[in-house]
């Protein structure tokens, strides 16, 4: 890889993706700890001999600030600093970040591991809403899809003043008359 072919940009890319990963408040502006981990062994930074989990745990705690969870894009960079000669050990500083950019860069979090949806017979036939019955048939039309609150309640129908009185105008007007 030549020296100078990754630019930061495209690694602060792949940071922002993974510093949002697994937390719905997250900006991409600061990574946490966990992500940090996450992105070292998803970019195969961690290799299990050279850089291990704890290794990376210690640089992140040497980056952060004191009273800090969380690391920004700048402390990130410095992280790295101090990772990539562990990791490529023979080649200099600039060459070995460089190489582990190339690394990061591009990457996405991988759910590895995620929990996959069952299919199985047994499930099909109890999920298709064609073969309900009853009070449960109308929870869906006719295409399977649920019909919401409207499937699942009696709406009452307001229209008289008492369940089955259908007259014009209101109970006032009708006392009014008598």
């Amino acid at each position: 890889m030549a020296e100078g072919s990754v630019s930061v940009a495209e690694v602060e890319t792949s940071f922002q993706k993974f510093a949002v990963h697994g937390d719905t408040k997250a900006r991409g502006k600061e990574m946490n700890g966990k992500n940090f981990v996450k992105i070292c062994k998803d970019c195969n930074i961690i290799d299990g001999k050279n850089v291990t989990t704890t290794d990376v745990d210690i640089v992140f705690s040497k980056v952060k600030a004191k009273s800090a969870r969380v690391i920004t894009f700048e402390q990130f960079n410095q992280a790295l600093t101090e990772l990539a000669p562990k990791r490529f050990k023979g080649k200099s500083k600039e060459e070995a970040l460089q190489q582990l950019y190339g690394l990061i860069v591009g990457k996405e979090p991988a759910n590895i591991g995620v929990t996959k949806v069952a299919k199985a017979a047994a499930v099909d036939r109890l999920t298709d809403t064609t073969k309900y019955t009853g009070a449960h048939k109308e929870r869906f039309d006719e295409s399977g899809k649920g019909k919401g609150k409207v499937g699942r309640e009696d709406l009452p129908d307001s229209s008289g003043y008492v369940g089955a009185y259908k007259g014009s105008g209101t109970y006032e007007e009708k006392v009014k008359e008598a």
